[in-house]
């Protein structure tokens, strides 16, 4: 019962093979493949078959457990599972018989029965018989698998008889076949299933086979299975058929054929190999070893079936195999690249085809060697080949191994490099003919498509050897030439014709009439015909030269980095610094000097003769001189000596000073000459910057023999060279005396010493001393045009190689300061040199006592730059003119340069200027006396020019209050003064043209006289006409020091004074009434000490006058005199006809006149102009009508020349003092229709304007988008919050903030600073308000758009239009929540800072209206290059204006307050493009027309189209 509840076991079988066996002799050299069998049954996976077994055993092998001393094997057992899925177990035993290895007979066994016996035996036993697997086992049981025969015995189920079809070895076919006949007569008997397996069928006998087969044939069912147990073939079917034999339940045996079965088998293994091989193919790193990739693919099914089938050996070569396959591949393409790098190596180190043409490869190889660049191309290595060393797996080095050169490879690539070069400089050669023969081609023409100037080429031998593309590349490269030479030219030719530019009116857009004008001109030269089929680009560079004119700074000189202005600043800024620290090394102890070190030079014994004197005066070498003693160290030259130069400064001996001693003209001439020498030595050579500082005084000795006769002569010469030379010179005391020398004049030089030496401890000081730096007696201009073809230093070197020269006040970059002895006295001389398009700002509304005219001789637009300037230059200021050329010899072998130099002597002599010539080959006249009698001039019309510049202020105060037009919006606007204070020494705005931090003249920033410029700088309005351009080209013009005594006025515009007598005679019946003027203010009333305007109430003010104190210059006895609402005190009272009766009688003097007037070079040339555009007027008119008054015309006023008469052809609303010329009148009525239509067409848009980038630096913060540097929990960027909170801690009450700016260095530091760490502190870099002020506003300038979005622009402007202020207010509040959200908060927060800014105007100064003059154009970024712009500009700072005056309103839903700083806030224009307002329409007496005049305005009052 127990039994029958146990589960059933799968049926077992025991399998007995058996075969052919014994000694070799009985069974040959190898067996029948019973264990191959066996093994490949039992153990099927290719890792577990052996293939060798052997059967000579020892005896201890044959003793073990394996083969227990038995004459068989048990191998184990297989579980199979049929096809009906009934399971069952197969034990295999393998009857053999073992041979010992010393007698090589069977070994004795228990069983003494012979093989066939045994063999056929059914019942087995052996206790604790191992499981047998292979001959290594034996002997070494422990280290394999170990399980033991079931129960130690078996009953054996059937048997599987083996028979050999292979050739066997040693063995005769016949004879096993006997064998086995007779085996199978004896397993026959145990009456057991029998099955034959014909084994090693792979090597098989097909005869062999035939008879097995007829053997089984005889026999009762007897099946025969062919097998190959080295290919797995048949193996496991044999078994299976004897186990279904033994199974009568089991079907019948299917037998397949050997090579059928084989075919099976072998598809098998081709697709698990070629599963294998994909597998391994994505291995792509030859350095990958088997073990890892063995790892990584163990448990995948393809690796798993392809190791069972045929190994890990074979798997293993399969990978080896793969992997080499790699490496060869690297290695091919490495050599691919190298083959490939080779060219540009050859092209490196032998690219001179002379060199190498005619060289072979192995030569070229040790010329290679020789380069110094050969390291860079080749490695040599220590090992060959490359291929077999780790370079190969050195994939950064890109360096050729060179055994690599030695195949015919790299030979071939030689030979290719060679043929290259021969062909490339054929091909070179024959562009390079093909473009010059374009050059040839005169009728090619800028722009001209290529395609019109290929019919003429075609021919040609160059054209036709070149490819297309080649062609066109020569082409477009000259093409490019011609563009940009034209280009360059047309841009040389407009300043040549400077003189029609500079006439503009500044405050309107070019005028359509002016506009036709300028092309009529310009039209009639071939510079602007070449341009033809370029007519945008010419347009464009017009355009953008007349902006030049409206805006020109040194950021946007046409010039670029040629830019007069850097390349001063450039120059002073290493040449002053290295100056003055030479001195401040030579003088460090000057101050309290005790030893006099002097050296005397004398001739013909004179030094010795003086130096014994002044012995003689001494005591042991102690000088005693103004109760102080001093040590002296005497060395008397001669200067006849050759030796002079090397004596005069030692290492061991230093001069202060030197005595130059003379008692005849001849020893004059010589000492003089030595002088030169010696300055020489110091200047051109530049060896000893001490040398360039020492002092000379000239000593005249006694003439005992004859002192009536010549010492008049001698003294008059002596101070003639003492004056040239700048140094004292000392004279023979009154009286005679015995000896050549006196003791006064020897304290008198040596006095003379000592202040030489204090005084230039004082230049070098830091700190001022006597008096500021800024205290200049004279200052001078010197205006040179950008890009003129000569360096800066060639006309600076006058001043730079002076002793006397040192660097001005900090913050004039572009200044210098000489001192020289003009006349008496030492004189101090501000010498400011400045581009001429800076220089058009200082030229009217600053004091410059002289201009210095550089021009280029080489260079006509040079000269065209100069007449345009000096035509508005008043008569009253000296000038001197300098040409500068490379030597005298270009006067008589250069015509251009002839014409240039005697035009400039010509202009020169007309208005009585000056006229010298700096040759840049020439060191004389590099020295400062050249200018030295321009200097004396100017020294005796000082007094005459600041006079004329004191009238001339308060002839136009006078003239202000005539009213001729209504007032300006900002009439009422308060005046304040920004002068510079000793504590600041920042420079002005960025967009100051002179200089980022120049500022050549402080003034006052006079709002009534100041208008908006388009970067928010303040510049003059005078009470001019609207076409009187000469004053108000000065856009950008710093503030100037010497302030003009101008009575506050009204915004108006004056017509000609005479013109105005004329009409007022002429109306006789409506006399105009002259304003009443208010009394002049007390004396008591002046104040001292502010040069601030207090924000008073205006209550007691008259409408047009401010009540404001202006410093005007020191009169001939340094008395200040002050200016209060026109009327002049003279707070000394010393004069008895003072300054006030020259003001009184100003207007019944001569009013200082234009140079142009006074040289008819310059006017001729504007008069030419009028000629080619207006060809009905008469040349000897006009001229003559600048000098005389005519019938129907009226004298204009010098002062406003483009009223005078002569520019009569300005008519209607740009010269209304004019005109009676009927057909004037008739042109300008036809031209008006014109202009209406050209009011319809419709306007361009306006295009973003991208001002230069003024960072020099790469920045990851600066210059980004706003949108980039938020976050929704921090809407303002961090820098912006830290400067804010930085001038809202430190410094909200600064004066001028936002106005004055800071240090660029300091700026720049800022920034860089935040870029390295966002975290940094402002308060520890130790920077001033100004410069963390102006660093903010570089931030908003950087950014790619600007804060207020352009596309608001136009409604922003729309909007200001409407005059309720409540209403505009409104609209203006619903167009700032269009902004972007992030613009709008950054909006917000800065106009409420500017806010709070302007709240404190008491203290600061700042204003609503002037801080929106400094942000507006940061904030609105202005296009420059849009003419339609221009007159806007004024209604932008009115938007900024009002943003900061109502911000409550704008951003916090506050009220809106009623002006809020001392500026009232007015409406803006309603009309966006009106810059001044409307003429009144005057009732003119015949023969002038006002209706003229009046029908004209409504339409178009400045006549802009």
């Amino acid at each position: 019962m127990m039994a029958k509840n146990k589960e059933p076991r799968p049926p077992s079988y025991a399998v007995s093979v058996v075969g052919l066996s014994g000694t070799e002799k009985d069974k040959g050299n190898c067996g029948v493949g019973k264990s191959c069998l066996c093994n490949r049954f039992v153990r099927s996976k290719a890792d577990e078959y052996y293939p060798e077994h052997t059967s000579v055993l020892s005896t201890i092998d044959f003793g073990g457990r394996v083969v227990n001393n038995d004459h068989f094997l048990y191998w184990g057992d297989v579980t199979q599972s049929g096809e009906d899925g009934i399971e069952c177990r197969i034990h295999v035993i393998e009857q053999t018989e073992f041979i010992d290895d010393q007698t090589f007979l069977p070994h004795r066994s228990t069983n003494l029965q012979p093989y066939i016996k045994r063999a056929a035996a059914s019942k087995l036993q052996s206790a604790e018989k191992l499981m047998y697997i292979c001959t290594d086992q034996l002997g070494l049981e422990q280290d394999f698998e170990q399980k033991q025969m079931p129960e130690g015995k078996l009953n054996i189920d059937g048997f599987l008889l083996c028979i050999d079809v292979s050739q066997g070895c040693n063995r005769k076919f016949d004879d096993q076949l006997k064998f086995v006949n007779n085996l199978y007569i004896q397993l026959s008997k145990s009456k057991k299933p029998i099955i034959i397996a014909a084994t090693k069928c792979d090597e098989c006998v097909d005869h062999y086979l035939r008879e097995v087969q007829a053997f089984a044939s005889n026999k009762k069912n007897l099946v025969v299975v062919e097998t190959s147990a080295r290919f797995n073939v048949n193996v496991e079917t044999c078994f299976t058929a004897l186990v279904q034999m033994m199974d009568k339940t089991r079907g019948k045996p299917k037998i397949i054929p050997y090579l059928d079965a084989y075919k099976t088998q072998r598809q098998l293994v081709v697709t698990a190999t070629d599963k294998f091989e994909k597998l391994v193919q994505t291995v792509r790193d030859y350095h990958a070893t088997w073990k890892t990739v063995s790892n990584k693919l163990k448990n995948h099914p393809d690796y798993e079936e392809y190791i069972n089938l045929e190994g890990t050996k074979k798997a293993k070569n399969t990978f080896s195999k793969h992997i080499e396959q790699l490496k060869q591949e690297h290695i091919r393409k490495r050599k691919e690249e190298y083959i490939n790098a080779l060219p540009r190596a050859l092209n490196t180190l032998l690219s001179n085809l002379d060199e190498i043409e005619l060289l072979s490869w192995s030569e070229a190889l040790k010329v290679m060697e020789k380069r110094p660049d050969f390291q860079s191309c080749f490695v040599v290595l220590e090992k060959t080949p490359w291929d077999e060393t780790d370079h190969i797996d050195k994939v950064n080095d890109r360096r050729i191994p060179f055994d690599l050169l030695n195949t015919l490879e790299a030979e071939k690539v030689y030979q290719n490099h060679v043929q290259h070069l021969i062909s490339e400089k054929r091909r070179v050669e024959m562009k390079e003919k093909f473009k010059k023969t374009l050059e040839k081609i005169q009728f090619i023409s800028p722009g001209q498509p290529w395609e019109e100037v290929i019919c003429f080429v075609v021919e040609d031998e160059a054209f036709k050897y070149i490819t297309d593309a080649d062609s066109k590349e020569v082409y477009a490269r000259h093409q490019r030439e011609i563009v940009e030479k034209a280009k360059e030219e047309f841009q040389e030719m407009l300043f040549e014709h400077s003189e029609l530019f500079y006439d503009l009116d500044l405050n309107a857009t070019p005028s359509t009439d002016k506009m036709s004008e300028i092309h009529a001109v310009l039209s009639e030269e071939p510079r602007y015909k070449a341009l033809q089929k370029l007519a945008p680009d010419r347009e464009s560079l017009l355009l953008k030269h007349i902006g030049f004119v409206y805006h020109p700074t040194k950021e946007t000189c046409l010039s670029g980095q040629n830019c007069m202005d850097i390349k001063v600043e450039e120059l002073l800024a290493n040449s002053l610094l290295q100056l003055d620290h030479g001195r401040s090394n030579l003088y460090h102890d000057s101050a309290n000097i005790d030893k006099i070190n002097l050296f005397i030079l004398g001739k013909d014994g004179l030094a010795q003769e003086l130096a014994n004197e002044i012995r003689t005066q001494s005591t042991d070498d102690e000088y005693a001189l103004d109760g102080k003693i001093y040590e002296l160290d005497l060395r008397p030259v001669d200067a006849k000596s050759p030796y002079f130069l090397t004596q005069l400064w030692t290492s061991a001996f230093k001069p202060h000073g030197c005595f130059c001693v003379f008692n005849s003209i001849e020893s004059l001439t010589f000492i003089g000459d030595c002088i030169t020498k010696i300055r020489a030595e110091a200047s051109q050579i530049r060896r000893d910057k001490y040398m360039a500082n020492l002092s000379f005084t000239l000593i005249l000795a006694n003439q005992r023999d004859s002192v009536s006769k010549n010492l008049p002569i001698l003294r008059h010469q002596g101070q003639q060279l003492a004056n040239k030379l700048q140094c004292p010179f000392v004279d023979v005391p009154a009286g005679t005396y015995p000896r050549k020398f006196n003791e006064a004049q020897i304290k008198q030089a040596l006095r003379g010493v000592l202040e030489a030496v204090k005084h230039n401890f004082d230049v070098v000081s830091p700190v001022p001393t006597i008096k500021d730096l800024s205290e200049a007696d004279l200052r001078i201009v010197m205006c040179a045009m950008c890009g003129d073809p000569f360096s800066v230093d060639l006309i600076l070197s006058p001043f730079l190689d002076s002793h006397s020269c040192s660097a001005a006040q900090a913050g004039h970059n572009n200044s210098l300061m000489l001192d020289k002895i003009i006349g008496e006295k030492r004189r101090r001389i501000q010498i400011t040199i400045l581009s001429y398009h800076s220089s058009i700002g200082v030229r009217k509304d600053e004091l410059v006592h002289g201009y210095i005219l550089v021009y280029s001789a080489k260079r006509k637009a040079s000269m065209g730059m100069l007449r345009a300037f000096l035509s508005e230059v008043q008569d009253t200021i000296p000038v001197q003119l300098v040409a500068v050329t490379d030597s005298q010899a270009d006067f008589f072998e250069n015509e251009a340069i002839k014409e240039l130099m005697t035009e400039g002597e010509h202009i020169a002599t007309e208005i009585t200027a000056k006229f010298t010539a700096l040759y840049s080959l020439s060191q004389y006249h590099r020295q400062t006396e050249v200018f030295t009698l321009f200097f004396s001039d100017v020294l005796e019309k000082k007094n005459m020019i600041e006079s004329s510049y004191m009238s001339d202020s308060t002839r136009e105060s006078t003239h202000a209050s005539e009213d001729v037009f209504p007032r300006s919006p900002r009439g009422g606007s308060l005046d304040y003064n920004y002068p510079d204070s000793e504590d600041d020494a920042e420079g002005p705005p960025p967009y100051s043209p002179i200089g980022d931090d120049v500022r050549l003249l402080p003034a006052p920033s006079d709002r009534s006289k100041y208008r908006l410029d388009l970067e928010g700088n303040e510049y003059p309005i005078h009470s001019t006409p609207v076409n009187c351009h000469d004053h108000e080209r000065n856009h950008k013009v710093p503030p100037p020091i010497k302030p003009k005594p101008l009575v506050p006025r009204t915004n108006v515009k004056k017509l000609d004074p005479n013109l105005l007598k004329t009409i007022e005679a002429g109306i006789g019946k409506n006399p105009r009434k002259q304003p009443s003027r208010m009394p002049a203010a007390p004396p008591e009333d002046t104040d001292q000490s502010d040069n601030y305007a207090e924000p008073i109430d205006t209550i007691y003010k008259h409408k047009g006058f401010a009540d404001d104190i202006y410093a005007v210059p020191e009169d001939s006895q340094n008395r200040i005199i002050k200016v209060r609402n026109s009327i002049v005190i003279n707070t000394q009272g010393e004069e008895e006809n003072g300054f006030s009766d020259r003001v009184s009688k100003s207007h019944g003097e001569r009013r200082p006149s234009k140079y142009k007037y006074k040289s008819k070079t310059l006017f001729s040339k504007a008069k030419s102009y009028y000629r080619r555009t207006h060809s009905d007027a008469s040349d000897d008119e006009a001229f003559t009508t600048s000098k005389t008054k005519r019938k129907g015309r009226h004298r204009g006023s010098e002062e406003d020349p483009l009223l005078s008469p002569v520019e009569t052809w300005k008519g209607g609303i740009d010269n209304p003092a004019i005109t009676s010329d009927q057909e004037l009148d008739d042109k300008k009525m036809k031209k008006k229709p014109h202009k209406v239509k050209e009011d319809k067409k419709p306007k361009k848009k306006t295009k973003t304007f991208n001002p230069p980038i003024r960072r020099n630096w790469e920045s990851n913060y600066f210059g980004m988008p706003l949108q980039d540097l938020v976050t929704p929990e921090k809407p303002i960027p961090l820098f912006v919050e830290k400067c804010v909170q930085f001038i809202e801690d430190t410094g909200l009450c600064t004066e001028g903030l936002y106005r004055v700016s800071g240090n660029k260095t300091d700026q720049d530091n800022i920034q860089k600073q935040f870029d390295q760490d966002h975290n940094i502190s402002l308060e520890s870099m130790g920077v001033t308000v100004n410069a963390v002020a102006g660093a903010l506003k570089a931030f908003f300038a950087d950014l790619p758009d600007p804060l207020v979005p352009y596309c608001l622009h136009q409604e922003l402007l729309e909007t200001s239009k409407i005059v309720d202020k409540t209403e505009r207010l409104h609209e203006l509040k619903e167009i700032v929540k269009k902004f972007h959200p992030v613009n709008y908060d950054v909006f917000r927060y800065i106009i409420t800072h500017l806010n709070r800014v302007s709240q404190q105007y008491k203290t600061n100064f700042m204003t609503a209206d002037n801080l929106s003059i400094c942000f507006w154009p940061t904030l609105m970024r202005p296009d420059f290059e849009n003419r339609e712009f221009l007159s806007t500009t004024k209604i932008h700072q009115s938007v900024i204006e009002t943003f900061i005056q109502q911000c409550q309103f704008f951003f916090y839903n506050g009220e809106i307050v009623e002006a809020p700083n001392p500026v009232a806030c007015q409406p803006p224009p309603s009309n966006p493009v009106q810059m001044v307002e409307p003429m009144v329409p005057l009732q003119l007496p015949p023969p002038l027309q006002p209706q003229l005049i009046q029908s004209q305005l409504p339409a178009d009052p400045l006549g802009i189209i």
